[in-house]
């Protein structure tokens, strides 16, 4: 799972000005996804190889760096980012955003990149049901009419061809959780906190807390690999700059349908690379899944 993968990044939308211009924001909301699935499939080749919470670390000193270069180059420079108001709330967001990414990545591993990813597109869902205890926000029938039929589609995903359950299987639905417990957080965190303080507690929180726990992981890499892992890095901060440039130049609700196009990007490196299989129940699972995810962000949107 990328840093944010699909949304994860969002937390900078704002460090500039915002223009309104649509196209293009579609078109570097659908390249983030692009290259965040390359990450993807970078990551499950990397997972399969070494210790997950080591190939994780390495990234998020990457990312960690980014940034933090991002914040210096700011008004108010590294000072203003780190200066919160709520600094128990910005440490959780960082330590629940690099627990999912480890998760995630595991469950490339375990499941592939079609089905945990399939399984993961229900997080708006998770987000919509939890708002209401977690941030007061009134979810009406509509919404819940909707996840509803996205938890049908989960179980559809869920079920073994084999016909027995596989605990495998709710790997990436945890991952779905945990982001959409930091996505919660996050905008619980803005009310009070600017973005740009948000996204730096994010990369370097996570950075510090991988670094205690991964360091001791440490795997000598094959020197094509230490290749694949330099890939993985220079991905992680092109689809996080392609992310900020979107949210930058258009509204959220008018890009954030094309973030469904990671599902898409993800398979066909899954099925291309891997040779895993897209099965008949998960295609049908997902369609209900980005279905009603789709039905939510309208909801929000016309609410807004």
């Amino acid at each position: 799972m990328t840093i944010e993968p699909i949304t994860a990044a969002a937390p900078a939308a704002s460090i500039a000005p915002q223009r309104n211009s649509v196209g293009l924001g579609i078109g570097l909301m659908i390249g983030s996804t692009i290259v965040f699935a390359l990450q993807d499939g970078i990551s499950r080749h990397l997972a399969g190889e070494y210790n997950t919470l080591m190939v994780v670390m390495i990234r998020y000193w990457f990312f960690a760096a980014f940034v933090i270069a991002l914040a210096a180059r700011q008004k108010g420079g590294l000072r203003k980012a780190i200066g919160t108001t709520q600094p128990v709330i910005q440490l959780i967001r960082g330590l629940l955003l690099a627990a999912e990414i480890c998760i995630a990545v595991f469950g490339f591993t375990i499941l592939g990149l079609v089905e945990s990813q399939a399984v993961f597109i229900c997080y708006p869902l998770l987000v919509a049901a939890l708002s209401g205890p977690v941030l007061g926000e009134g979810v009406g029938w509509r919404r819940w009419t909707a996840i509803g039929v996205g938890f049908v589609g989960v179980m559809f995903i869920l079920k073994p061809s084999g016909g027995v359950f596989d605990p495998a299987a709710v790997i990436p639905l945890v991952a779905a959780l945990l982001f959409a417990l930091y996505s919660l957080l996050t905008r619980y965190a803005a009310r009070r906190d600017s973005t740009a303080t948000s996204f730096f507690w994010t990369g370097t929180v996570g950075a510090v807390a991988l670094t205690i726990v991964g360091f001791s992981h440490w795997q000598v890499m094959t020197p094509g690999d230490y290749a694949w892992m330099g890939l993985l890095c220079i991905t992680g901060v092109m689809g996080h700059w392609l992310l900020i440039k979107c949210y930058e130049v258009a509204e959220a609700s008018a890009v954030q349908p094309f973030a469904y196009f990671h599902f898409v990007w993800a398979s066909v490196v899954g099925i291309t690379v891997f040779s895993e299989v897209m099965r008949a129940n998960v295609a049908f699972g997902a369609a209900l899944i980005v279905a009603a995810g789709l039905f939510t962000l309208w909801r929000e949107r016309a609410k807004g």
